[in-house]
C-alpha cells in the first residue's frame, strides 16, 4: 500500500510539473482538481487563475499555463431501430485550450435511413473555468431541419454550466435564446458506471423545456420532452469503445400536439448500435 500510495503521489507531482504529457484520455475528465491546477501555478504569474485556486505553500513548479491541449469525443455514432423510420444518429463534442479557457463544439443530430430526412444542432462555445470541475459557457447554437419540402434554421445564443456534480454526475445546463427572442432551456446529466475496467454503463437523462412556442419547429412551451438512456460500451482501448443500448424519449404538452398534427409519434422507445472514439 505504502509503494502504491507513493507511485500515486510522484505520478501527480510530475504532472503538476509537465513532466507527464496530457493525453486525450486524461483530457476527457474536463479540468484539472484544485490542488493540481494549485501545485501546477505557484509561483508564477496568477493573473488569469480564477478565485479559491490557492497555490499550496513550498510548492515552487514551472508555470506552464501557455500550454494549449484538446479532445474530440464521438460519444454517440449509432444507427436507432425504432417503431417508424430507423435513423442513424450523432453527438460529438470537441475542445481546445489550457486549464482555465477553451473552445468547444457540440454538435448533434439525425437522418432517416429512408427519407433522408433530418436535423441538426451544432454549438460554438467560449468556455471559462469558474470553480474547480466547473465551466461557464457562452456562444452560439445553429439549428437546421431538412426534409423533402425544404429546410429550415435558426441562431441562438447560449448560455451555460458545464461540471460534475457529486457521485460523478456529469453536468450541461443551458439557457438558449432565439434570433425572434424564444427563451428555452435544456438540462442533462449523465453518469458513467464502471462494470469491469472494460464493461461500462452510462445512463443518461436529458430535459427541454420552453417559455414560448415555437409552432415552425414543434416546440411548445413549457416542458417539451423528457429522455431516458442506457448504453453498455466495451472498451477495446480507451479511444475505441462499441456499444448497445436503449432509449426512451416522451413528448408533453404543446409539443405533444404537434407532434399528433404531423402524424408523428409523441413516445418513442429505440434500440441502438453503434460505437464511441476518442482522439
Amino acid at each position: 500500500m505504502k509503494h502504491y500510495l507513493l507511485n500515486k503521489t510522484l505520478g501527480a507531482i510530475a504532472f503538476s510539473l509537465g513532466l507527464l504529457p496530457m493525453n486525450p484520455a486524461a483530457a476527457e475528465h474536463g479540468p484539472l482538481p484544485e490542488t493540481a491546477i494549485a501545485q501546477h501555478n505557484h509561483g508564477a504569474d496568477h493573473s488569469d487563475i480564477p478565485p479559491g485556486f490557492t497555490p499550496l505553500p513550498g510548492v515552487e513548479p514551472k508555470y506552464h499555463g501557455d500550454e494549449t491541449y484538446g479532445l474530440l469525443l464521438f460519444e454517440q455514432l449509432e444507427y436507432r431501430s425504432q417503431s417508424g423510420e430507423n435513423s442513424v444518429n450523432w453527438e460529438v463534442n470537441g475542445w481546445r485550450g489550457g486549464d482555465y479557457q477553451r473552445l468547444w463544439l457540440k454538435s448533434e443530430g439525425e437522418i432517416g435511413t429512408e427519407t433522408g430526412d433530418g436535423e441538426q444542432e451544432t454549438q460554438v462555445l467560449y468556455s471559462k473555468l469558474i470553480a474547480p470541475f466547473w465551466e461557464l459557457q457562452t456562444g452560439l447554437r445553429y439549428d437546421s431541419e431538412w426534409e423533402e419540402n425544404g429546410t429550415k434554421d435558426r441562431f441562438l445564443g447560449v448560455i451555460g454550466l458545464q461540471g460534475l456534480l457529486p457521485y460523478k454526475l456529469e453536468t450541461d445546463a443551458a439557457l438558449f435564446i432565439s434570433e425572434a427572442g424564444d427563451i428555452s432551456a435544456r438540462f442533462s446529466l449523465e453518469r458513467q458506471l464502471l462494470l469491469t475496467q472494460r464493461l461500462i454503463l452510462q445512463p443518461e437523462l436529458e430535459v427541454n423545456l420552453a417559455a414560448q412556442s415555437v409552432e415552425e419547429f414543434g416546440v411548445g412551451s413549457g416542458l417539451n420532452d423528457i429522455g431516458l438512456s442506457a448504453r453498455l460500451r466495451y472498451e477495446i482501448s480507451r479511444n475505441v469503445a462499441p456499444y448497445v443500448g436503449i432509449d426512451w424519449s416522451r413528448k408533453f404538452f404543446g409539443s405533444a400536439d404537434y407532434s399528433r398534427a404531423e402524424s408523428e409519434d409523441v413516445e418513442t422507445w429505440a434500440a441502438v448500435g453503434g460505437i464511441r472514439l476518442l482522439f
